[in-house]
């Protein structure tokens, strides 16, 4: 709520702008009764009906003036609203960045935030601002002008007004949580089809589209009944405030002749209050309450949600200097949950420059988990992991940045120059040294192609294909000063001698090369090899694996059916 308001706060001039015309907006509400109580009084009463007609002429200029004033609200609203939303998806993207149990998977339920929750955000904003303050507006201004003009009726009004506003007041803590839980089932419904989505071919391998349309129509079921929860209490306020209306009116029509009688009050006032209750009070009261309980409710239950998701602040940012350039991992061990098998469980590795290791083991056993460990966008959850003998989430991120490179299989390439995007990571590089990191890389041929450093590139390297923009990709690491590179299937659209000259040039480095990967080829030209399969990692070189584990042997026979006749694999 804070960041909410203190957002809005950052364009106060929209806003005290809105405010100005929302003054004029409610003029005809506090003139409205009054002017035809008048007209009554003073004219068709009196016997003179051009001062009546007059009167309601002058009700009618203000009412112009009135819809003038809305046209500006409406006019002026995306000057605050629209920065607002783009402030909050900015928000929300950090936090799904941050978020250290964020999986390498598409985030259904972040996505939801963005399309669902912001979204309501920025309507109910706009809700606020053209809906409750209109309303607020119009009630206030009739309330003094219906107590100036009848002041002898007021309480006849206020009291039922106050009493069911403070009824439904009660009701709001009730109405936000099934909210809320709308919102939640809402969520769960995209996380659960998002995982069904994006598993669509485990969903056939195990023939388990039973058990996943069991998943999904779960969660929908459950959405349903929160949505049909909601509309039961949204129908109870409704009925509070419609007594709360339609008694004021009830008590008017009881009390008011004996008042006109005895002289307290004239008809034109009479007819001012039913004015002022029928055309403004009474609509404001109901337009009001259903704009809090719905509107404002929304964006209450948003709100908290999108704060739920934020960065995390409490967190200090790591102000460690490491001693070298060397890793120490001890019994680290890693889940995605407290209640989930973990994906890493006692690994102890050294890694010191001139070091190349391959880490290998089946899709999704956490070969990408352990990166996120090595670059410290994860701490583990038991064992440490060091770098130059400091936590390596605790390094200073400039110098962390700086050491350590991170290649994912996803390439990023932007519009712009070649030499922008190769310079991106090292702005200090000169020419000779990116045509260098090209060079040693395989990326020559693809540089004349296009023309040199100054050729320009698409959005997203659009006209590359995947294999030419990660080429470039691995061109822009190497021109860093990175003493440790980590490459997560980086050259998984290379053919394998594009694929061997590359590891051959980040090894030559004399830094500390970890690949991570999809051929097994990478073992055969790494110092030591790391298998991963669930358990406890196995660490050894690929002579002494194959003759040890079992699941190295199988992933390399399924890879070259030759190692059967150099090595005979382990019975389990």
């Amino acid at each position: 709520m804070r960041f909410y308001l203190s957002t809005l706060a950052g364009h106060r001039r929209g806003v005290l702008i809105l405010l100005g015309w929302s003054m004029l907006e409610g003029i005809p509400a506090f003139f409205g009764g009054r002017l035809v109580g008048t007209a009554v009084d003073q004219g068709f009463a009196a016997g003179d009906p051009l001062a009546g007609v007059l009167w309601l002429l002058a009700f009618a200029a203000l009412a112009v003036a009135g819809a003038l004033g809305q046209r500006q609200v409406f006019a002026r609203l995306g000057a605050v609203v629209e920065p607002m939303r783009d402030a909050l998806v900015t928000r929300v993207v950090k936090g799904v960045l941050n978020d250290p149990s964020h999986r390498r998977t598409p985030d259904a339920s972040a996505v939801a935030m963005i399309t669902r929750h912001v979204e309501v955000v920025r309507d109910a904003t706009a809700g606020v601002l053209v809906q409750a303050r209109a309303l607020l507006v119009t009630t206030i201004a009739a309330l003094i002008g219906l107590a100036t003009t009848a002041a002898a009726l007021i309480w006849l009004v206020v009291l039922p007004i106050v009493a069911a506003l403070l009824l439904f007041g009660l009701m709001l803590p009730s109405l936000a949580k099934r909210q809320r839980d709308a919102v939640m089932a809402d969520e769960r419904t995209a996380e659960a089809s998002g995982a069904v989505l994006t598993g669509l071919r485990d969903v056939a391998a195990c023939d388990a589209a039973a058990e996943a349309y069991g998943d999904v129509a779960k969660q929908i079921n459950l959405q349903a009944r929160a949505t049909v929860t909601v509309a039961w209490a949204n129908s109870l306020r409704a009925t509070v405030i419609a007594i709360g209306g339609f008694t004021p009116v009830v008590l008017l029509v009881a009390f008011a002749p004996p008042l006109v009688a005895s002289g307290q009050l004239t008809t034109g006032a009479v007819l001012a209050a039913v004015v002022y209750l029928t055309n403004s009070v009474n609509p404001a009261l109901h337009g009001l309450a259903r704009t809090t309980s719905t509107v404002v409710m929304r964006l209450m239950v948003a709100l908290k949600r999108l704060q739920e998701a934020a960065p995390r602040t409490g967190k200090e940012i790591g102000t460690e200097i490491p001693a070298n350039g060397e890793f120490v991992l001890r019994d680290v061990t890693f889940g995605w949950s407290p209640d989930a098998e973990p994906v890493l469980r006692g690994l102890s590795l050294d890694l010191r420059p001139g070091d190349h290791l391959a880490v290998v083991g089946p899709s999704g056993i956490g070969k990408s988990t352990m990166a996120s460990l090595l670059t410290g966008l994860m701490p583990p959850d038991n064992g440490c992991v060091l770098f130059g003998g400091a936590p390596v989430d605790r390094v200073a991120p400039t110098v962390r940045h700086h050491a350590i490179a991170l290649i994912p299989q996803e390439t990023y390439l932007f519009t712009g120059t070649v030499r922008e995007n190769l310079t991106l990571l090292a702005p200090w590089a000169t020419d000779e040294d990116l045509v260098d990191a090209v060079k040693k890389v395989g990326a020559k041929p693809l540089l004349d192609g296009l023309g040199g450093l100054d050729a320009a590139l698409g959005h997203g390297g659009e006209g590359l294909s995947a294999g030419e923009a990660q080429l470039l990709a691995l061109a822009r690491v190497y021109v860093t000063s990175a003493g440790v590179v980590i490459l997560d299937e980086a050259t998984s659209h290379l053919d394998p001698a594009a694929e061997a000259r590359v590891e051959r040039a980040f090894a030559q480095r004399n830094g500390i090369l970890v690949v991570i990967a999809h051929r097994l080829s990478s073992a055969l030209r790494a110092n030591r090899v790391l298998v991963m399969d669930g358990g406890k990692p196995l660490l050894g070189s690929h002579e002494h694996l194959l003759k040890t584990s079992a699941l190295y042997g199988q992933l390399m026979l399924a890879w070259d059916p030759t190692h059967r006749k150099e090595t005979p694999l382990p019975k389990r």
